[in-house]
């Protein structure tokens, strides 16, 4: 089992707390002990959101000072055929085979997509899609082998553990089969989409028929134990309570204390358009608040106390929340993208990329320092503060 590594030492401006019940929690945090779920739960309720950023923002302070780091990367989304279609109430991206706007990209075209990362300074390829019976074990070994001969120096993080489990249902073969064969082909590294919320009866009612929560853990410590790192999220802002959130948190932590394996936690906020969830809660626009972002990343700072790092996905929040948010334990930014299809079709309205001056900006702007990272949080160049785009070498 791994063991924590020493706490840093934390400081927290007491002055900055105005509810009481923060305190004796502040106290804990400092001498570094583990909350409880009760403890995690007080954090989603307390009304005190200075006081909990506060909080998050010292123990982000101590592991990595002002440095906000972010990875130039380009997502691809090979199909939106998925066998889920009619189950997976919140989501907007997914179709059935002969539905309007179903797509399935024939590997010329996954590699005309690729392209623009050849006059790019990419990184990174962000590849998830759907569950499509036409998308098995040789379509995305095929897809890593080609992309890997043509941009030998990306990294290819992709394929959530939905689509694992759903590759080695149509193939009959295991999950560590499975792994073992994308990883020779070149997956590097897993993205966390997919956890959703682990609670059973929230599953049921959004994503009904889904890999269990139990399940997309065991397909994730597989992946530790093959040495394939990944991240991990949760999305939140629909039927889930906060004892579900705490429960999943829980979840991923006591993976974290096995394996070691995650790289990243990342809070995904839930968007209700164009989806019969956002329909059914009569919903449209941002479901989720800023108060209710701000505090999923900050309680997710304080409560995994075990993840170096934690992601603020612009994306889905937009860039000015996600600038406020690098003072409430965030530490990594959502990088370049280049072009994003899921949470846009969910009713996203944000750009589909972000140039490198925005993102230096952005951080900038919030007081920090920008710093590009490869895909397993190492430094590759960090940046002065003369002015956009100069850079000097980690």
């Amino acid at each position: 089992m791994a063991t924590l590594a020493p706490c840093p030492t934390i400081s927290i401006d007491r002055r900055r707390i105005t509810d009481p019940a923060l305190l004796s929690i502040a106290e804990q945090v400092e001498r570094g002990v583990r909350l409880t779920d009760e403890q995690g739960a007080l954090l989603f309720r307390t009304p005190d959101l200075i006081g909990l950023g506060a909080m998050a923002d010292a123990v982000n302070r101590a592991k990595h000072g002002d440095r906000v780091t972010f990875a130039a990367n380009q997502h691809i989304n090979p199909t939106n055929i998925c066998i889920l279609r009619k189950t997976c109430v919140f989501c907007s991206y997914a179709r059935l085979p002969k539905e309007a706007g179903a797509y399935h990209y024939t590997l010329d075209e996954v590699l005309d997509e690729a392209r623009t990362a050849s006059g790019t300074l990419t990184r990174e390829f962000h590849i998830v899609g759907g569950l499509d019976m036409q998308a098995g074990l040789a379509y995305y070994a095929e897809m890593f082998r080609a992309l890997k001969r043509a941009h030998p120096h990306v990294h290819i993080k992709a394929l959530t553990a939905v689509e694992i489990a759903h590759i080695a249902r149509i193939e009959k073969r295991t999950v560590r089969e499975v792994l073992i064969a994308l990883r020779d082909a070149g997956l590097d590294t897993m993205p966390g989409g997919g956890a959703e919320v682990f609670s059973p009866g929230v599953r049921a009612t959004i994503a009904d028929k889904k890999l269990s929560g139990e399940e997309y853990i065991a397909v994730h410590r597989t992946a530790h134990e093959l040495g394939i790192r990944s991240n991990c999220t949760m999305l939140y802002g629909h039927v889930e309570t906060v004892e579900d959130r705490i429960a999943h948190l829980a979840m991923l932590r006591a993976l974290q204390d096995e394996t070691g394996g995650y790289l990243a936690y990342i809070p995904l906020a839930y968007h209700p358009d164009n989806n019969e969830l956002g329909a059914e809660l009569d919903r449209t626009g941002t479901a989720t608040s800023g108060f209710d972002d701000l505090r999923n990343l900050a309680v997710g700072r304080l409560f995994l106390d075990n993840f170096d790092h934690v992601k603020t996905h612009w994306i889905m929040v937009t860039p000015f929340l996600s600038q406020i948010a690098l003072h409430f334990g965030v530490n990594d930014l959502e990088g370049t993208v280049v072009r994003e299809k899921i949470y846009h079709e969910a009713g996203a309205h944000t750009a589909q990329a972000m140039s490198l001056d925005d993102i230096l900006g952005l951080i900038r702007g919030a007081g920090k320092v920008p710093a590009e990272r490869d895909s397993f949080y190492e430094v590759v160049r960090t940046f002065d503060d003369d002015g956009p785009g100069r850079a000097a070498a980690a």
